[in-house]
């Protein structure tokens, strides 16, 4: 799925034009990436949480030319999903979506 299949889905479901989805869909990413700069952990109860994890300064390989490389130290986005959502993906007794067509046999 897409940004764009996701303001689709959105407009959709809640009958909103594309553009007040578009808005809806932008003002959550955008208060993710702030929360996550700002060192916030995010939690999406059912859903899972998103924060930063450290990684540390390393020195790594050009793969074209097998020069070696110092990497520097930063802080990578890192998302933990929930128990709910495991169960729900890994469910094979439920139904699928109705926008996910079924597989052919």
């Amino acid at each position: 799925m897409t940004k764009a299949d996701l303001i689709e889905e959105v407009s959709r479901v809640v009958e909103f034009t594309r553009k007040e989805s578009e808005v809806i869909v932008e003002a959550i990413f955008d208060s993710v990436v702030k929360a996550l700069r700002d060192g916030d952990k995010i939690e999406i109860r059912g859903f899972g949480s998103f924060r930063t994890r450290q990684r540390q300064s390393r020195v790594g390989r050009n793969p074209k030319t097998g020069a070696r490389v110092d990497v520097p130290a930063k802080r990578i986005p890192y998302f933990k999903p929930s128990k709910e959502l495991k169960d729900l993906v890994n469910d094979e007794g439920a139904e699928a979506p109705a926008s996910t067509p079924a597989p052919e046999l």
